[in-house]
């Protein structure tokens, strides 16, 4: 669909959380913004009608059902802002595409995981499917990749898509607290959900990188190929040891090729200090794209919150003035192949850092450099600090390149000499500069 600069779109909103109000806040300020037309809300819909969110929702129409408000008359384009892969989310996007509607999302898992889906109904009805909220908050990597660096061959996407998560690791160094110290600061300060397990479980990220792999190599998402680690296992004593080598722990999101296939995996990993990722603190989020003739670039910006996210669904809103629909992922759904496989450990070659607490008795080291040296995995760099009455010393090791499979399998054999006194994290050094 498609609005000249005279016409007023008619937005229904499904979903008034932050973003939802966020977005009804803009609205009423649009005649401060750049927009190419404009905008009202003629119908709203959410969970309870009572919650109070620091706007008035009473001069909108109000419906029970998201699906009875796409399917209204008097709404042009659905805002949808549920969340969520199924459920009242993906319904009422279907019911919007079938019906020719535009739909503006900010739901990264319903792309994520319903994407071909989703886009093979808009292109049949010609309908606009945006969801540039749906990555990076106010950084608008969605339609850098999908238009303005559509002319470049991208070889990787990686960043930090996840502000909870950066906000947590970062305090964990400025501090020095543990995990769960600071994972309750980040829930206080509005961080954190109070189920903080899509975040730190990494799931968020994976969903992300997902959308952007699709987008980038012209993939079709498959959610089940990505690898996803989380950040609950981290010590505090791993960061400070790891800045001692001069590295930052980040929880880096990325997709790259790797032969005929693209690779997707989140998980923790060592940056260093003078890489632009490890510049990227607090909640902030930060994209990385790499491909020619273009070389490195970078996308710095606030990844989450009511008014950045909001902004992100304006921008689509405004998109909408500026002509007819093109390929939600890119590429026509049809189009889009296959390429999409998860990492296998055994062909995951690469540095990586052991941050362990060891057993204070005699000839633990010894042990665990033995374990290490039958896997054929040699040690680059060491630090070990004193146990002092803590009965257990610190340690923490890069290795030089070899196979994660026989960390793996050396860190097995530690678990049973039971030299240690908790589990060895085992993390990724990001090797590129």
């Amino acid at each position: 669909m498609m609005a000249d600069r005279a016409r007023t779109l008619r937005i229904g909103i499904a979903g008034l959380g932050t973003v939802g109000a966020g977005l009804v806040k803009l609205v009423e300020r649009q005649k401060e913004l750049r927009l190419p037309g404009q905008l009202s809300v003629s119908a709203v819909s959410a969970r309870s009608r009572t919650r109070e969110r620091g706007v008035d929702i009473s001069k909108f129409r109000w419906c029970d059902d998201p699906v009875e408000l796409a399917l209204s008359d008097d709404v042009d384009v659905v805002v949808e802002l549920i969340g969520g892969s199924d459920g009242p989310a993906k319904r009422t996007v279907e019911a919007a595409l079938k019906a020719g509607k535009p739909v503006v999302s900010a739901n990264k898992a319903l792309i994520a995981e319903h994407g071909v889906e989703m886009a093979e109904l808009a292109e049949a009805s010609g309908a606009h499917l945006l969801f540039e909220a749906a990555v990076g908050g106010a950084i608008p990597i969605v339609r850098a990749l999908r238009n303005s660096l559509s002319g470049v061959v991208v070889s990787r996407v990686s960043g930090i898509l996840n502000g909870t998560c950066n906000y947590i690791l970062s305090e964990m160094l400025k501090t020095g607290a543990a995990y769960e110290t600071v994972l309750a600061e980040a829930q206080r300060l509005g961080y954190a959900e109070a189920d903080p397990y899509l975040d730190v479980s990494g799931m968020d990220a994976a969903h992300k990188v997902l959308i952007l792999a699709s987008i980038a190599f012209g993939a079709r998402p498959d959610f089940s190929q990505v690898s996803v680690e989380g950040v609950s296992e981290i010590e505090a004593m791993d960061i400070t040891l790891a800045n001692k080598f001069d590295y930052s722990i980040k929880l880096v999101a990325e997709a790259f090729r790797s032969g005929s296939s693209v690779l997707c995996r989140v998980g923790p990993a060592l940056v260093r200090l003078d890489h632009p990722l490890a510049q990227v603190n607090g909640a902030l989020n930060a994209v990385v794209v790499e491909g020619e003739p273009v070389g490195r670039l970078t996308f710095t910006g606030p990844g989450a919150g009511s008014g950045p996210t909001a902004a992100a669904v304006m921008g689509d809103l405004a998109r909408l003035f500026e002509g007819p629909a093109t390929p939600p992922l890119g590429k026509p759904s049809a189009e889009l192949a296959r390429l999409i496989a998860a990492p296998n450990p055994a062909k995951d070659q690469g540095s990586f850092f052991i941050g362990a607490k060891l057993a204070d008795r005699p000839g633990v080291f010894a042990d665990l450099a033995e374990a290490l040296g039958e896997e054929g995995v040699s040690i680059d760099k060491l630090i070990q600090e004193s146990a002092g009455d803590t009965g257990a010393a610190p340690v923490a090791i890069l290795t030089h390149p070899c196979a994660k499979a026989a960390v793996q399998r050396a860190l097995a054999q530690v678990a049973e000499l039971k030299i240690t006194v908790d589990a060895p994290r085992l993390i990724r050094i990001e090797t590129r500069g």
